[in-house]
């Protein structure tokens, strides 16, 4: 098994908490891992979620067996940590991921529930179609309509307003329409932007970036939007139609866009399983039959611990 030397991907809280608990019991961070773990734990939203993981994680020394002959290597005891590890993050799984919802549901406006959409008018005749497993809060007042993606991914078509920006607020930036149609995708640390009629105006990292119809953008947290490219609007569009669509995107991507028609969780026990490029169209209304496509795709192996959980492996 390969040993990860860089930091945790930040695509979700979740999976990053469970990275750094793993690789700890694994073998001694190193100095730079240190500092990256400090920094990131450094976020009192990643310390909450990391203290959670460590207390469904603690009891890991009972699944242990005592070792009778000579001492297993370093890359077999890794192994068993991982799974060990992964085992007791099944055990707490379905505890842990539904409050999370609920909080969301919570803070939400709207929420559309795992596996779910929710199509949505609002108070001005603007229209919002909610993906699966993801939320919007409503913000109006006499000078501006702001939403703000919670989570997910939502499509907006926009009801004119001169006198009031439609604005809607996702991972630090802010993306506002020029009378308009378009999809917003939370992605990461950052957020992708479709433009399916007219265009908008991103504004992240200090700059602003006009993406007209037919192209899409995306920009991470505190950087500029990149440079619009051209899509297809069928793609874009496609998860409204029941379809998820990946074209050379990364399995880390796929999985998260999994995640929100399953219940439960996906986990790479080698990071580069996660890096391995996915292209293929998928049906939402079926996420297994989805996964076991993409396991043979990429000649993948799948442990199944739980209905729950899930480890993908050479």
């Amino acid at each position: 098994m390969t040993e990860d030397k860089g930091g945790p991907d930040e695509e979700d809280p979740h999976d990053a908490a469970i990275d750094w608990w793993v690789r700890q019991r694994a073998a001694p961070l190193a100095a730079v891992e240190k500092s990256e773990f400090a920094a990131w734990l450094a976020d009192a939203d990643h310390r909450v979620v990391y203290d959670e993981i460590e207390r469904m994680c603690g009891e890991l020394d009972r699944l242990e067996e005592p070792v009778a002959s000579a001492r297993p290597s370093r890359i077999v005891q890794k192994g068993r940590v991982r799974l060990a590890a992964a085992a007791m993050a099944a055990m707490g799984l379905a505890f842990f991921l539904a409050p999370a919802d609920l909080f969301l549901s919570w803070r939400a406006d709207h929420y559309a529930p795992v596996g779910e959409t929710r199509f949505v008018t609002l108070a001005d005749g603007s229209h919002v179609h909610l993906g699966a497993r993801s939320a919007i809060a409503v913000r109006y007042d006499g000078a501006r309509r702001n939403i703000a993606l919670l989570q997910g991914e939502a499509w907006f078509e926009v009801a004119p307003d001169p006198d009031r920006p439609f604005v809607v607020e996702a991972a630090q930036g802010s993306v506002t329409a020029r009378g308009t149609a378009f999809d917003v995708t939370l992605e990461g640390a950052g957020a992708r932007v479709a433009v399916t009629e007219h265009s908008v105006r991103i504004s992240s990292g200090g700059a602003e970036t006009v993406v007209s119809e037919g192209e899409e953008a995306v920009y991470d947290h505190d950087a500029p939007a990149s440079t619009p490219t051209p899509i297809r609007l069928s793609r874009a569009t496609a998860w409204r139609r029941g379809k998820l669509v990946f074209e050379d995107r990364p399995l880390s991507e796929a999985l998260a866009a999994l995640s929100r028609y399953r219940r439960g969780y996906v986990y790479c026990l080698d990071r580069s399983i996660c890096a391995q490029r996915v292209t293929g169209v998928f049906s939402s209304d079926d996420p297994a039959q989805a996964l076991r496509e993409i396991e043979a795709y990429l000649g993948l192996r799948a442990l199944r611990l739980t209905d729950y959980l899930v480890l993908l492996h050479y």
